[in-house]
């Protein structure tokens, strides 16, 4: 696979996107080209898209699955809007992708599966390839289904497996044209079939036969480079957001002192968490695949109760699901993280499509006046960050905190700078055990003077025996208690100590001191956001960006930030959530944008109403 003598160019940045049937194996594709790319350096983020059915129609638009990567030489904040690239392994795949490119984009077509019938099934009277319909693009006709067969006809590999390796030989064409290591792709495929030597064979064999066929074929004379991006030093691996987020689960109960707990259910797109925190198992974590939602929040409230980190994974439905018993554990006064890995609603929605419409149901979405800390982290990296901080708060301030986690950030990737150990917060938690009141007595609700949190105690504690339950309870005392003042006096305590803890201030993004425009973001809109007005200031318009971690309490400078700026814009993918609880909060009349298309923002998107803002007013 050395390199040949054709002509090389030099790019900054590359968009990819690789499409076709879901069981084309186009994630994988994807996957492995972005591994290869962050073994070169490159700064990456990726999109993964994918229908919700398990095996839609073979050839037909609802079965179209894609992955798309941007690599740079210098750091960037999305998978990009437009891909430079487009691998349609189908029909479908050409007619759902299309309206997205640019014009003189490059796009790659399996011919072998142009044939009537498919072109038929998506609503093609005449094949793109023929009628002129792509002139605006540079078409690459290859046959790459026929060429893969042609490729391991000599190994004895039945014709179906050969057929499935196809988006091997797409993978190790971009490999050449984009001049990437291959080295790891083929360990990968050696452990990923290693009990099949023969799927080995054909997968390593198709890979080198797209390869070649880059290097000899005329219809592509020039391979790109993209060199290295300018990063921190340290050690880097790419990361997808629910795989950060499991992570830092593992680092705050290994930072705790404390096992961790989760009871989960599967549900897209939140999975994959409990998945990977069954790997665990060495660092003190237990995993339970529950019956229901319900049995799983239940099971993690139980175990924060006898001490762990209880932590609770699933989508918006079990949130819905969750929420009595997450108004336990709020009158229980227990730390439990709930993480909602958000996706398109209401009801079953668009599992495989991405939202922030929960964020109403985090803030307000339980009986009765039960307020916990609620946290978003703002891309796939800074999950790790986010789990921690939702356990910190969780633990020391004895409550609930919903992690609101999106479907664009737990299944996108990027770089992830690993941290040090040093670096990362003591979480230690003092338990309870000695009586704290008199005559020997325990009082589970007399609180801490700073953090308000009641002292917890292990179940079994010579001593500290206590009634437990969702029944109100007396101050200091938990005795059952129906009395009107005690009531009033605990909700306004229990709203009081959520309000108080302390967050960090909101901060000015690359602060212009002329802009009289900020743009305010929470979650997964950082990206999108961050990119459109970083392309406005380069052309000179000044404007200002903020974004929100922390959603309850919210950051106590963030009333005097906002009221430092004649429009405040709220770009969000929902109706306007967060807008109008600024709006209420400090009667300010936010500019909300809003997209509820299941798809992430553009930056084009943003960047064109951002300067209509900026300009007009």
């Amino acid at each position: 696979m050395a390199a040949g003598a054709k002509r090389v160019e030099q790019l900054d940045r590359v968009v990819i996107r690789f499409a076709g049937d879901s069981g084309d194996g186009m994630q994988l594709t994807g996957d492995r080209f972005t591994s290869e790319t962050a073994q070169l350096g490159n700064d990456i983020s990726t999109l993964p898209n994918f229908p919700a059915e398990i095996r839609a129609p073979a050839g037909t638009l609802p079965g179209v699955s894609s992955f798309q990567v941007h690599f740079a030489d210098y750091d960037i904040l999305t998978p990009g809007d437009s891909p430079h690239v487009l691998v349609a392994m189908n029909p479908a795949a050409l007619k759902a992708n299309v309206a997205d490119l640019p014009p003189g984009a490059d796009i790659i077509v399996n011919t072998d599966e142009f044939t009537k019938r498919n072109l038929q099934k998506v609503g093609y009277a005449a094949s793109p390839l023929e009628d002129g319909s792509l002139e605006s693009f540079s078409v690459h006709p290859v046959a790459l289904t026929s060429m893969t067969v042609g490729a391991l006809a000599e190994l004895g590999v039945a014709k179906k497996d050969a057929e499935r390796a196809k988006n091997m030989f797409a993978l190790g064409l971009l490999s050449w044209m984009y001049s990437r290591p291959f080295e790891s792709t083929l360990r990968f495929l050696e452990r990923k079939f290693v009990k099949r030597p023969d799927l080995v064979a054909a997968n390593k064999a198709a890979f080198q036969a797209g390869w070649n066929f880059g290097e000899t074929t005329e219809d592509f004379s020039v391979r790109y480079e993209v060199k290295p991006a300018k990063m921190r030093p340290g050690t880097y691996r790419n990361i997808t957001g629910n795989q950060a987020l499991a992570l830092g689960l593992v680092a705050a109960g290994v930072r705790a002192k404390l096992p961790v707990f989760l009871g989960a259910y599967p549900i897209t797109p939140a999975s994959d968490i409990l998945h990977e925190l069954s790997k665990h198992k060495k660092f003190g974590v237990t995993t339970v695949q529950a019956e229901d939602e319900i049995a799983a929040v239940g099971a993690a409230l139980g175990a924060s109760y006898g001490g762990m980190l209880g932590v609770t994974t699933t989508s918006g439905p079990g949130v819905a699901l969750k929420s009595e018993t997450i108004s336990l554990a709020i009158a229980l006064e227990l730390p439990l993280v709930i993480v909602d890995v958000q996706r398109a609603g209401p009801s079953t929605g668009m599992p495989t499509k991405t939202e922030q419409a929960d964020l109403n149901m985090a803030l307000y979405g339980r009986h009765g006046e039960a307020p916990l800390a609620v946290i978003a982290p703002k891309s796939p990296s800074d999950c790790f960050h986010a789990a921690i901080e939702a356990a910190r708060i969780a633990l020391t301030y004895r409550t609930p905190v919903i992690l609101l986690s999106d479907n664009y950030v737990a299944n996108g990737s990027e770089p992830w700078l690993l941290p040090s150990s040093d670096e990362l917060p003591d979480l230690s938690v003092s338990f309870a055990t000695e009586p704290n009141g008199e005559n020997g007595r325990f009082l589970p609700y007399l609180r801490d003077p700073e953090t308000m949190a009641r002292p917890w105690a292990i179940p079994g504690t010579p001593g500290l025996e206590h009634r437990i339950g969702g029944l109100e309870k007396a101050d200091k005392t938990g005795d059952i208690s129906y009395d009107p003042a005690n009531h009033e006096f605990m909700v306004r305590t229990r709203a009081a100590r959520i309000e108080a803890i302390p967050v960090p201030d909101v901060e000015i993004e690359d602060n212009d001191e002329n802009a009289r425009v900020l743009v305010l973001g929470w979650g997964s809109t950082y990206g999108p956001i961050g990119a459109a007005c970083r392309a406005l200031r380069q052309r000179g318009l000044p404007i200002a960006q903020a974004h929100l971690r922390h959603l309850a309490p919210l950051p106590a400078n963030l009333g005097e930030v906002l009221g430092a700026y004649d429009k405040v814009v709220v770009p969000e993918m929902n109706l306007g959530q967060l807008a109008h609880v600024i709006r209420s909060r400090f009667l300010i009349d936010v500019v909300p944008f809003n997209q509820v298309s299941g798809l992430p923002f553009t930056a084009a998107t943003l960047e064109s109403m951002l300067e209509d803002v900026v300009k007009n007013g």
